[in-house]
């Protein structure tokens, strides 16, 4: 099957639009104790915040990073890059949405996000629907979120920071799939 010419030939001369399937990952420390956590698109009052350019959601960043991947557009520095001193504390979620746009003006639709947050704390439970719910505004599609702890094991077992990894899958827009 995978040396059939309309394999290899990909999307654009396949009858059927395929899907496009993108990857993402986040890793931030935890930075200065004055600053607030920013995760998947809300934040935590009393959570030591992380160290980065940004608001450093490591959620949102993953998404934006898969979105990316789907399409071949690059990455989170391509386009909101630390050289932009505009972006400087610019809120994760901000970013994931103007991703999106980015992704739909390239010809694609959303299909959907799913975000695996690696980490001890905070307890993503409470908050799921919440952050799902901002989250999947921002996109304009549904986006689910899950956490998991790495039982003591590498940086986020430790204490030292948070990671998140993303998988988006997109579509060729109606209008561009044939």
């Amino acid at each position: 099957m995978l040396d059939s010419p309309q394999a290899s030939a990909g999307p654009a001369s396949s009858p059927v639009p395929l899907p496009r399937v993108g990857i993402g990952v986040d890793v931030h420390p935890f930075g200065a104790d004055d600053r607030t956590l920013s995760l998947a698109g809300l934040t935590w009052p009393g959570e030591r915040g992380l160290a980065g350019h940004s608001d450093a959601d490591v959620a949102a960043h993953a998404a934006c990073d898969a979105l990316f991947s789907a399409v071949g557009m690059g990455d989170l520095g391509t386009h909101f890059g630390t050289e932009r001193v505009e972006l400087a504390g610019a809120a994760g979620v901000t970013l994931l949405a103007q991703a999106a746009q980015i992704v739909t003006r390239a010809g694609y639709v959303v299909g959907n996000i799913a975000i695996q947050i690696i980490g001890n704390n905070p307890k993503l439970g409470p908050r799921r629907e919440e952050a799902q719910a901002v989250l999947s505004a921002a996109v304009a599609a549904p986006v689910s979120v899950s956490a998991t702890t790495t039982d003591g094991l590498g940086l986020t077992g430790r204490g030292e920071g948070i990671a998140a990894i993303a998988t988006a899958i997109v579509f060729p827009a109606p209008s561009s799939a044939l």
